[in-house]
């Protein structure tokens, strides 16, 4: 094979290899402040020094409520040791499904509407749901789960957390 086409087929690789980098590489959260249901406002940057879960989810999404008592039991059992969570609901989500549902669930986490989709994107373009983000203490996100995700897994990354 000629010396071009090796150089060629070389630099065709570049593009993904590049997005496999960026794929693995730790990437910070965003500077993202959220406005919750209630009204409060609540920056990531604040949050620094705390394990925090960021959520994204629909009240259409039945991955996403067969998700909640999960959310539930973890918010219950490490908020206590400094776990935030953050439940961002879709911008395609009404408003007033998302109350009733925060109410009829009596979710004790806060709740954040994302009706520009900005959210979506500065989490780098979220699309499906459930996808849920675990950064860590230093503001890195250390997961991203699409889908429902492992609670036994997510119990021992946010552990190790909190031990420090």
């Amino acid at each position: 094979m000629p010396i071009k086409h090796k150089i060629f087929g070389l630099l065709a690789l570049l593009p993904a290899l590049a997005g496999l980098i960026g794929i693995l590489a730790p990437r910070n959260a965003p500077d993202d402040t959220f406005t919750t249901l209630a009204g409060h406002n609540i920056a990531l940057a604040d949050l620094r020094g705390k394990p925090v879960l960021v959520t994204f989810w629909a009240t259409d999404c039945p991955a996403c409520i067969k998700e909640i008592p999960a959310l539930v039991a973890l918010y219950r059992q490490y908020h206590p040791r400094g776990l935030e969570i953050i439940a961002v609901n879709m911008y395609y989500d009404p408003p007033s499904h998302v109350v009733a549902m925060a109410e009829a669930r009596q979710l004790p986490y806060p709740v954040a509407l994302d009706l520009s989709a900005g959210h979506a994107r500065e989490f780098g373009g979220v699309s499906l749901t459930p996808s849920t983000f675990l950064i860590g203490p230093d503001g890195v996100i250390a997961r991203r789960y699409t889908g429902v995700f492992d609670t036994a897994e997510l119990s021992a990354h946010i552990e190790h957390f909190l031990e420090g």
